[in-house]
């Protein structure tokens, strides 16, 4: 293969946040910050919101994530949490090319359904 490939924060943050929404279980993604809550107030959503994804400088295609999900009522909180740091690193890998050292999930809510 000839040239580069690479792939910014956003877009790998966009691909992690699609991989958490297919996990089941996962009601929705909380917002990170005043710019993901000010898109959720104006009715826009983008992809990567919930995610913070950071690089790690000391190894190139390396990446640490924080995923802010809301789960659905009744589900078994740790297997959801499992699946969404399982289908995030095989998304990162398979889709990216790049490796999630350390995935994070945070679960800031229930939702009924």
């Amino acid at each position: 293969m000839k040239g580069k490939i690479s792939v910014t924060e956003h877009a790998l943050a966009a691909i992690v946040g699609l991989a958490a929404h297919e996990v089941p279980g996962v009601a929705g993604m909380s917002p990170v910050g005043i710019r993901d809550g000010i898109s959720r107030i104006l009715g826009r959503s983008e992809a990567s919101q919930g995610v913070v994804v950071k690089a790690d400088s000391a190894n190139p295609g390396h990446y640490q994530s924080d995923i802010y999900v809301v789960v659905a009522y009744g589900v078994k909180v740790p297997t959801v949490v499992e699946s969404i740091a399982e289908r995030a690193e095989w998304a990162a890998e398979k889709l990216a090319g790049v490796k999630l050292d350390r995935i994070t999930v945070h679960v800031v809510g229930v939702s009924r359904g």
